[in-house]
């Protein structure tokens, strides 16, 4: 049976629990990832287990932890990209290239959880969802494990220059994972199911699916890359890409309620307002 970490928000601050139990108060993620594999496990079969975790979610990441992710690792990623941009040669030649694209996302502290408001860019007019296969990465960049991932991204910003992709990707409630971690390896994900939802006043304007395995690119390939010449001594985040993306006709509006299930991991967030963060509201 697969083990299920999850984060919590509780008086004395975040805590984990294991398997819906309480792990020790001073158990911690990023130290538990620094630890080889072998060690990590023992590590983590020898903590005690506490009572019921029955506090509030948290995005089951730390704030010191980094989100990275991958672009145009499936075909109709490719092909959205290339609708939207004025220079698609850019990702017919990444789609095909042997180095895949890999960019900064966010900041652990940064990432919304499970039930938190997501947000679209007040100097945008195309936004959506990404549901993306999230994983978990040891020191080392071995995979431990996944989470579901929603990297809301500005299609027109993107659009207009492929340069501005920072702006498009990163922002302030541009980022989301949860609701758990599920611990597995690499040979689990080969063929996940990935399915995205969007409800707007209680009724669906959108819903798609995909499968982990039409990702174009080895999961380990692409975890691989991003410790290629970059450590991460207390592990990493790693989004793999897109491959439900809304048609030319689709925006997202505040109060959409976007739900994403990959692997029977379901992500749920509801989009706020697109005041400029740091705006009075």
């Amino acid at each position: 049976m697969p083990e299920i970490l999850t984060r919590h928000t509780t008086p004395d601050g975040p805590r984990w629990a294991l398997d819906g139990h309480w792990l020790p108060l001073d158990f911690t993620l990023a130290a538990w990832l620094a630890l080889p594999a072998a060690q990590a496990d023992a590590r983590l079969a020898a903590q005690p287990r506490g009572d019921r975790a029955d506090a509030p979610l948290l995005a089951p990441i730390e704030d010191t932890h980094e989100a990275w992710a991958s672009g145009v690792t499936y075909l109709s990623s490719r092909m959205a990209r290339e609708a939207e941009s004025q220079s698609a040669d850019v990702y017919q030649k990444v789609y095909a290239a042997a180095r895949p694209e890999l960019f900064f996302k966010a900041q652990g502290w940064r990432v919304r959880g499970p039930g938190a408001g997501i947000r679209i860019r007040a100097d945008s007019h195309w936004n959506v969802p990404e549901p993306e296969l999230v994983l978990l990465l040891d020191a080392t960049g071995a995979i431990r494990g996944f989470t579901a991932g929603n990297d809301v991204s500005s299609r027109s910003i993107e659009g207009e220059n492929p340069l501005y992709l920072p702006q498009a990707k990163v922002y302030d409630g541009a980022c989301a994972i949860g609701p758990s971690i599920r611990l597995c390896g690499a040979d689990e994900l080969r063929d996940l199911p990935i399915t995205l939802g969007i409800a707007r006043e209680g009724a669906a304007v959108f819903g798609g699916e995909t499968r982990t395995s039409q990702i174009k690119r080895a999961l380990p390939e692409l975890a691989g890359y991003l410790f290629r010449e970059l450590a991460f001594p207390q592990g990493a985040f790693l989004f793999t890409g897109t491959g439900v993306v809304p048609g030319e006709d689709f925006t997202l509006q505040p109060g959409d309620v976007v739900t994403i299930d990959i692997g029977g991991l379901v992500l749920r967030n509801f989009v706020e307002d697109a005041t400029p963060a740091g705006a009075p509201r």
